[in-house]
Order: structure tokens, then C-alpha cells, then sequence
């Protein structure tokens, strides 16, 4: 049998959930599971065994061939919404010879890898049988990581390496990093929503930010062609696949929002072409959200942004629905939002320059303090219901994998 190299992931908020906590645990396993997937084919077909998953005391343990990438898996890992962090770790009995046999391996290969010279242990007894406390093990194991490495010596403030040693009541494990994950909660422990999906900054970065609490995530999106391109299309379906890399798969619902507007340009007073707009593409989502199952919409509005995101224009665009409408960036700054579209990757896709339906018909005046009576007198003036279900007939669908 071949060895495995071995990876403790640690879970962060999962850990606070209770009762609850085998649940989301087992959430959690199944999402390293689906994006280890491909990793764990590669490594069948090749021979090299498979990735073993596993829960335990609180941690989960993956133990992979040795063959296999290990940044590779660790880049997949941390890339699910519930890991806080993963350590590469080795492991050994737990007795202190042991222990201190496979410390002064792991603190060996560090040598010659890194040059370090200095160490600190950290001892964690989750075994409260065992008979020594930790303060105790890290000194133990800390002196025989000195007698069998000579080079080193212990540097309690700022060392080269920090030693980590879990005691376990089966095993014990060293390590010396943890490499943060994304956190959060696990995909499908929250829910499911509807996103009203642009080419912009700002509806990604709320669909990642949602997805992180643990909700899945499928989009809407509104075209205007021909006045918007095909191009502008590509551009979103990447970003939604961006998206995707976080959350598996991402469900795009493309709309043709052209027979809309034109009504609206030759019924509706022109300052309200915004706001009117705004409040059809609530409706739709509402109809397809519904249909698919969704609880809720989700938009990237960031309050006082632009024309259709002042505080009066939110309150008559969310009159146009029923179901709950989120707003995960609303408090946020715009220069706060760009910053994490940069660290999820949508940015530089986003500000390519193709159009959205959203700039069609722009009004040069739009009215930023809308009326909802006001509103509603010049929707009169639309077959609301028929424009409604022809939009949502013009769907398409597109299942969208992960980008690279």
C-alpha cells in the first residue's frame, strides 16, 4: 500500500455550530470531496491510489498519495467555502519517544529544505488522558528536537520555524504552517438564491460573498441584443464561471430584456427609464427564482452608488416583488468592493469594456427620488403580467463550470 501525505483541515465557524455541527461537518466533507474529484481521478488512473477523506475530533484529515501535487490539493481546499485553514502534517504514536523521533525528521527535512535555525514548539494535548499537560510535551519534544538537530537552537519570540505537535488519544501530528481557506460555511447549509448577475463589479463579489455563507448560488442575466453584443455575453458566462471555481457549478439565466425597455421608452416618462427597468428585472428574477426553487434575490447594489441604488429608488424597486431581496455589499465602499473583486479574481474580467442592458436607453436625467404612487401611474400605462412572462419565456440556460 502506498503512503499517504497528510493534511488537517480545520474548520473555523463550523466548529460553533452545536448540535448542528455533524451537519455542517458533513457538509464540509462533501464539498472538499466534489473539488478534490478531479485530483482524485487523475491519481486512480494513474494508479496511485485515492484521496481518503475523513472526520474526526473536530478536524478533517486527508490523506493523499504521495505522487499527488500537494499544492495542488491544498489550492482546491482552501478554495471551499468552511475551511479555515489546512496544515501539511506527519504523523506518529503518541508517546513522547515517538513523538520526539518523527520532530526531529520533520525538523531535519526543514533544515535542508530552508536553512532554518530557529524553532519553537507548540504542544496541543486533545488527549486529556495522556498524563503529561502540554507545556510540559513542548518542552520535552523541544529538547529533543535540540539534541538531534544541532544546528538549532529555541527562539520564543521570533523563530524560523513554529513546531506544532497535536497529541491525540491514536496519533499525534507535527506540522509547522497553517494556510488560511476562505472560511465561511459549508455550499448547500443556507439555502439557495437568485442573482441579479451583470458584467459588473459588484454582482459577483455579492454572489461570492452569499455563496460563502453557505448559500448556492444561480443567476439571472438581461441582455439587450442587438444593442448589447454576444461578446458581452462571453464576458459574463467567464465571470460566472470564476464564480464557479468557488462554488462548483454555476447556473446562468440568460433574458432578453429588449421587448421590455421598448416599452417603457414609448409609454414611460424618460427620467423613469431606470428605476422602471429596474423594477421589471425584480420581477423576472422573482418569476425564474421561484420556478428554480430559489428563496431569495440577491443583488450587487451598494447604497447611493448610482441613480437606481438611492435609498427611495430601493425601497420602490423592492415594492416590485415579494420574495426577500439580500444586499450583501449595501454598507460597503466602492473602492472596498473593487479590492475583494481583485482577491476573488473577477476584476480584471469585469472592467472589460462591453456593454449591459443596463446602459441602453440611459435617460440623461434619471429621477433619483421616485414616488412608488408615481411609479405605478406610469406602469399602468404596461401590460405588467404579459411583458413579465415573455421575458422569463425568452430564457436560456447555461450550466457554467469552473474557469481553469
Amino acid at each position: 500500500m502506498n503512503e499517504k501525505n497528510i493534511f488537517i483541515v480545520r474548520t473555523g465557524e463550523v466548529a460553533l455550530k452545536g448540535m448542528n455541527k455533524p451537519f455542517f461537518e458533513k457538509k464540509l466533507v462533501e464539498r472538499i470531496r466534489d473539488n478534490l474529484a478531479e485530483i482524485n481521478d487523475a491519481a486512480e488512473t494513474a494508479g496511485y491510489g485515492n484521496i481518503e477523506i475523513q472526520r474526526h475530533e473536530g478536524l478533517i484529515f486527508i490523506r493523499s498519495p504521495r505522487e499527488l501535487d500537494s499544492g495542488q490539493l491544498i489550492r482546491s481546499v482552501t478554495r471551499v467555502f468552511g475551511v479555515a485553514s489546512i496544515s501539511p502534517a506527519i504523523e506518529a504514536e503518541s508517546n513522547l519517544d515517538k513523538i520526539g523521533e518523527a520532530a526531529v525528521g520533520f525538523m531535519m527535512k526543514l533544515i535542508e529544505e530552508q536553512g532554518v535555525k530557529t524553532f519553537k514548539v507548540f504542544a496541543k494535548r486533545a488527549d486529556k488522558t495522556f498524563p503529561i499537560q502540554s507545556p510540559e510535551i513542548a518542552r520535552i519534544i523541544g529538547a529533543k528536537v535540540l539534541i538531534g538537530c544541532k544546528v538549532l537552537k529555541v527562539d520564543v519570540h521570533d523563530p524560523d520555524v513554529r513546531l506544532h505537535v497535536d497529541l491525540r488519544r491514536d496519533k499525534t501530528f507535527i506540522y509547522d504552517e497553517k494556510i488560511s481557506g476562505m472560511g465561511g460555511l459549508p455550499l448547500g447549509t443556507n439555502g439557495k438564491g437568485m442573482v441579479l448577475f451583470s458584467g459588473g463589479i459588484d454582482s459577483p463579489v455579492a454572489s461570492w460573498m452569499m455563496a460563502k455563507r453557505g448559500m448556492m448560488i444561480e443567476a439571472v442575466h438581461y441582455h439587450s441584443y442587438p444593442y448589447t453584443s454576444k461578446r458581452a455575453l462571453e464576458k459574463v458566462k467567464s465571470l460566472a464561471g470564476i464564480i464557479a471555481s468557488y462554488c462548483g457549478m454555476v447556473r446562468l439565466h440568460v433574458i432578453n430584456l429588449l421587448p421590455v425597455q421598448e416599452q417603457i421608452v414609448t409609454n414611460c416618462p424618460e427620467s423613469e427609464m431606470t428605476i422602471l427597468t429596474r423594477r421589471f428585472m425584480m420581477r423576472i428574477a422573482e418569476k425564474l427564482a421561484k420556478k428554480h426553487k430559489c428563496m431569495m434575490l440577491i443583488t450587487g447594489e451598494d447604497l447611493g452608488q448610482v441613480a437606481s441604488q438611492t435609498a427611495e429608488s430601493i425601497v420602490v424597486t423592492d415594492a416590485s416583488v415579494d420574495m426577500p431581496v439580500l444586499r450583501p455589499l449595501i454598507g460597503m465602499d466602492k473602492v472596498d468592493i473593487m479590492d475583494k473583486a481583485k482577491e476573488i479574481g473577477t476584476y480584471e474580467t469585469s472592467i472589460e469594456p462591453y456593454e449591459d442592458c443596463c446602459t441602453v436607453f440611459l435617460p440623461k436625467h434619471p429621477v433619483t427620488k421616485p414616488r412608488l404612487s408615481r411609479i405605478e401611474q406610469s406602469e399602468s400605462a404596461l401590460d405588467l403580467e404579459r411583458l413579465v412572462e415573455e421575458a422569463a419565456a425568452s430564457e436560456e440556460i447555461f450550466d457554467i463550470k469552473p474557469n481553469g
